[in-house]
């Protein structure tokens, strides 16, 4: 059959639970300083009482697919036949839902085991459309949750923004964008800024459920945070939002200030950036013209 004995043989070993405790330690730490490389981990980790060297830190620093936000050597390259696309809403004036829409991938540790979450989310009203887990980071699960945004959202959007990682880079993620008639943007090197709404969603869902659930396996993962979901996006009010729910803004954005608009229409917006990381806050009074509020 043409296999290795070796490769035959061989039975892939799973994380210890020192190394998977570690590692929740690890996405903590970077959610709560995430500007701290590995060397700085380290020695937190050391502060705390934890026994690790460099190496061990990087590695599964790189396995769980984080890495710090400041400019660094080249940890983490895309496929060699990917091809990356330009950054497409510097300077563009974004005031309605299905305008943009941003999707990313975080990871999710367990009590025994990890894995991958990727969200679609519109990036006005911060509602998830979709959001599936993996066990691994191969491109086909950001497709589907893709494909799913598709089929629960308003419309198709205009946009469609995410970072440079490979996942999202691959052909069949970028045909399964293009094939919809969405234009697509990614994310400049070392700027996790680019795309910060969704990075703001893993802080909320990680505080505010996986860490305090410490789900036991994948489908425990997957009941629990379809529960959450819907909290976010129905019942929790959003301050970025006026205290409006995600849910609320998205499917009536006309009584948030939300207005349709054309892809040319948004590249001719204002040129000072004013509408560059900001989003429509309702108005008591009743005047639907834009009232612009820092996210």
């Amino acid at each position: 059959m043409g296999l290795a004995r070796s490769t035959f043989y061989y039975e892939p070993c799973p994380e210890t639970p020192e190394n998977l405790r570690l590692m929740r330690r690890l996405d903590e730490l970077h959610l709560d300083h995430p500007v701290y490389g590995s060397r700085k981990l380290e020695v937190k980790l050391r502060q705390e009482g934890w026994v690790v060297n460099h190496k061990r830190v990087t590695r599964l620093l790189q396995g769980m697919g984080i890495q710090a936000i400041y400019p660094k050597p080249n940890l983490s390259q895309p496929g060699a036949d990917h091809v990356r696309y330009p950054y497409l809403l510097a300077d563009v004036d974004i005031n309605g839902p299905d305008q943009v829409w941003c999707a990313d991938i975080t990871y999710v540790p367990m009590a025994n085991g990890f894995m991958y979450l990727v969200a679609v989310m519109d990036w006005w009203s911060r509602y998830v459309l979709a959001w599936k887990l993996s066990n691994t980071l191969e491109a086909q699960f950001c497709v589907e949750a893709w494909e799913e945004a598709l089929r629960t959202g308003r419309g198709t959007p205009l946009i469609s923004n995410t970072d440079q990682g490979a996942q999202f880079t691959a052909p069949v993620y970028i045909d399964a964008v293009e094939s919809a008639g969405v234009e697509v943007s990614m994310d400049g090197r070392n700027r996790w800024i680019d795309n910060r709404f969704i990075e703001r969603l893993w802080r909320s869902a990680k505080y505010e459920d996986i860490y305090l659930q410490d789900y036991s396996d994948g489908l425990e993962a997957g009941r629990g945070l379809g529960r959450w979901f819907p909290h976010y996006n129905q019942e929790r009010p959003h301050q970025a939002l006026g205290y409006a729910t995600p849910h609320e803004v998205y499917f009536n954005p006309q009584g948030y200030g939300g207005k349709p608009k054309t892809w040319e229409a948004m590249r001719s917006g204002p040129k000072d950036g004013s509408g560059k990381g900001r989003l429509p806050s309702p108005d008591p009074e009743g005047d639907r013209d834009t009232v612009w509020k820092k996210a």
